[in-house]
């Protein structure tokens, strides 16, 4: 790999997420080692702050100096002094590291120990975090933002909603996991919101702020992930589609990737927008833009309807989903980019041939679910919004919505066998279920929703009513119903279980388990006959180029939706027949979490290193 400057760093400081919390966990470990491992390949010698004892990024041998201290101005102060950086990685440790981060440059710590952030400067953070700068960065190159007022303070911010018209968003800055921010339908409803924003610690030292801006309630939530260079070249490495419309925040709902839903304009159009609001901003190295758009999508003169609600000028939990959705390692590429690298030096680690200055191209869905532990707590709101509340999330690949969407509820591991519509499933509370139950529960939804839909669709509730009722686009609702329908083909069953039905129902997820309830079998059973049909799953990889050239990354999946003259056959990997495999704990909840990331990892090491062939069964992105 040719360097592209001479004056590579010597010693680089990279700040850690800290200790997890909702809205900032795995996903930091995941992007803070593989900036760990980026500067390892240069030589650079790594200092790094991360109290988090759990995490792999802390383990011996990732850094050259560990620092169990808190990510916090004084602590990291006290560090640069001692260990005289002279580089600075603010983009891989979340809100908290991001915060830290443009503390030190406005006090000026910083500048005075000769610190040079490396990658996208304070400068567009703060254009991205503080949401009066974030407004007017944008209207400098047309692009379109919810009609909204800065405020820092609540009596502003009842004036500005007064302004703007109830109902209102509110939406706090520098904030973790859309901490503080809300759908506000009074006056008092805002005042109680802002009180609760105002009355925080601002962690970068500046006044509290909040953005009241318009409701823009039912229209769809879509992501892109793009990646820029300091030379100005840039891509959009993997869009995304949230399943539930703008208010739930898309830590909370269940996203798509690639969109489903968005016409090849609209898919074409937000990506120019991204690359422009990105090169606009001087990002370098890799972003997440979120943007709501409406569903009539374009007004009588062809123009976009849409609104730019949220640039994360680091990596974060999408990014993590994204890497993993698509085999591109956006975190390590992100590391090469910030200290001088472009795009077209940097090697393309799945074909080994070509570079990193590619968009990959997806011939399958993911689907992202997220996990919650509200029943673990007395007295919790149930409902889901835009403040995060979910503790983990899982991903699933297949090759069609209905098969990611099954196989990822399973993951998730609160005992449910894909979509399904019993009481048990949708709620505490929900049972003998009622049709106001269900409207009220569509209305407000709770991290049940998913079931609720199903369970609506099967008491005959048609697509447009729940449309109506949830703002949830068609597309996935129909989907959904493909689902149904086949669950009741299969209960209606009288006589032989052809091979047509079995293949049918596994190519829509659903479980040889699942399948013998509905038929009054044992799953045992229901397994025998899919062999005797010859019915398997066929073992994919992950191939971002869509086979234009030889891929070598080691993600698969398995899927029924390959062709079924011989699964087998289809195969991209061949039986090992030799090695190791380690079990994963799957989505993270309450008492099992990024811990067990570092046993998993560490007892693959010892395993590579004895030269034995090593398998990872996992599920979260």
């Amino acid at each position: 790999m040719a360097k592209t400057r001479k004056d590579m760093p010597k010693k680089v400081l990279v700040l850690g997420s800290g200790g997890l919390k909702i809205g900032q966990a795995g996903e930091f470990d995941y992007s803070g080692s593989q900036a760990l491992k980026a500067l390892r390949e240069e030589g650079i010698k790594i200092v790094l702050i991360n109290p988090n004892i759990a995490t792999i990024q802390t383990s011996e041998g990732m850094a050259d100096a560990t620092y169990f201290l808190p990510v916090t101005p004084e602590y990291v102060k006290h560090v640069i002094e001692k260990e005289k950086p002279d580089g600075l990685f603010l983009s891989f440790g979340g809100q908290t590291a991001l915060n830290c981060g443009v503390a030190l440059e406005r006090d000026g710590t910083l500048y005075k120990y000769g610190v040079k952030v490396l990658g996208t400067q304070v400068k567009a953070i703060e254009d991205t975090e503080d949401r009066e700068r974030f407004v007017e960065r944008l209207s400098e190159i047309g692009a379109l933002v919810p009609r909204s007022i800065a405020c820092t303070d609540t009596e502003a911010a009842a004036k500005a909603a007064e302004k703007i018209g109830y109902p209102v968003m509110v939406r706090s800055a520098y904030a973790l996991g859309g901490s503080g921010s809300g759908l506000c339908q009074s006056h008092a409803e805002l005042c109680k919101r802002c009180d609760k924003a105002f009355g925080k610690t601002n962690e970068t030292g500046g006044t509290p702020q909040v953005l009241v801006e318009e409701w823009l309630g039912g229209w769809k939530e879509i992501e892109y992930e793009v990646v820029r260079d300091s030379f100005d070249n840039c891509i959009t490495v993997c869009n995304m589609e949230n399943f539930d419309p703008l208010g739930i925040h898309t830590g909370e709902s269940i996203v798509v990737a690639p969109s489903q839903t968005l016409t090849d304009s609209e898919y074409h159009k937000l990506r120019s927008i991204a690359i422009d609001v990105i090169r606009h901003l001087g990002i370098v190295g890799e972003c997440n833009i979120q943007y709501a758009l409406d569903p009539a999508s374009e007004d009588e003169n062809g123009r976009l309807r849409y609104r730019i609600i949220e640039v994360n000028a680091r990596l974060s939990r999408s990014s993590a989903l994204a890497s993993k959705a698509t085999g591109y390692p956006l975190a390590f590429v992100a590391a090469k980019l910030a200290l001088g690298y472009s795009l077209i030096d940097i090697e393309n680690r799945i074909t080994k041939v070509t570079k990193s200055c590619f968009e990959p191209a997806l011939d399958y869905v993911v689907v992202k679910v997220p996990r919650w532990d509200l029943a673990k707590f007395k007295n919790v709101d149930l409902r889901i919004g835009s403040e995060m509340k979910s503790v983990g999330e899982v991903m699933s690949i297949g090759r069609s919505f209905e098969e990611a969407l099954q196989k990822a509820l399973r993951m998730t591991g609160i005992g449910v066998p894909g979509l399904a519509a019993d009481d048990i499933f949708c709620g505490a509370g929900m049972n003998n279920i009622e049709d106001r139950d269900i409207k009220e529960a569509l209305q407000k939804p709770t991290d049940r929703r998913i079931f609720i839909i199903y369970r609506a669709l099967k008491e005959g509730w048609p697509v447009d009513k729940i449309h109506r009722l949830t703002k949830i686009d068609k597309w996935f609702l129909h989907k959904i119903r493909n689902v149904l329908e086949a669950e009741q083909e299969i209960r209606a069953l009288t006589g032989p279980f052809k091979r047509e039905l079995l293949a049918k129902a596994k190519r829509l997820g659903f479980s040889d388990a699942r399948i013998g309830d509905f038929t009054g079998m044992d799953e045992t059973e229901i397994r025998a006959l899919r062999e005797e049909y010859r019915l398997r799953p066929a073992v994919k990889q992950i191939d971002t180029l869509a086979a234009e050239y030889p891929a070598k990354t080691n993600y698969l999946y398995m899927t029924y939706g390959a062709a079924e003259a011989s699964a087998a056959a289809m195969d991209d990997a061949a039986p090992s027949g030799r090695g190791v495999m380690v079990l994963g704990s799957g989505a993270y909840r309450i008492g099992s979490s990024v811990e067990f990331d570092w046993c998993c990892v560490n007892a693959v090491k010892p395993a590579r290193e004895m030269g034995r062939y090593s398998i990872m069964v996992n599920c979260i992105p």
